[in-house]
């Protein structure tokens, strides 16, 4: 199955394995989405993800809170296939005054809005998370 973008697929895989209460979600694997999926690891909002099989599988953990809320409140692309929208490092948008995050893909790869700020380097705005 062809998808005219992965990316779009993957978070509508999250947001519905979260309406579902799953708390495992399947996909095929990219590098991309990969470092997408470390980031968000790294940012607090997925438990754990791992890479398997020969025809590789992208498995990611969601993770919950103690009422079973998802701790993945929203999940936007910003740029897409037919409108993409690059920045500059002093024009990384916020997600709601810093409690979201920004998902940026630069020369340096693929990391958040804000250590794209630091680093002074703009690029590809993936999505906000918040």
């Amino acid at each position: 199955m062809s998808w005219s973008d992965p990316i779009a697929d993957m978070f509508t895989r999250i947001r519905n394995a979260h309406m579902a209460g799953r708390d495992m979600v399947e996909m095929p694997h990219s590098r991309l989405k990969s470092e997408i999926t470390r980031v968000l690891k790294k940012e607090g909002f997925i438990s754990d993800y791992v890479v398997e099989g020969g025809k590789k599988v992208l498995r990611i953990y969601l993770k919950y809170t103690v009422d079973r809320e998802p701790v993945i409140r929203g999940l936007k692309r910003e740029s897409r296939p037919g409108l993409r929208r690059y920045v500059s490092w002093d024009d990384i948008p916020q997600v709601l005054g810093g409690l979201g995050v920004t998902i940026v893909t630069t020369s340096s790869g693929v990391m958040t809005g804000k250590d794209a700020k630091k680093q002074k380097v703009g690029g590809e705005v993936v999505c906000s998370v918040w």
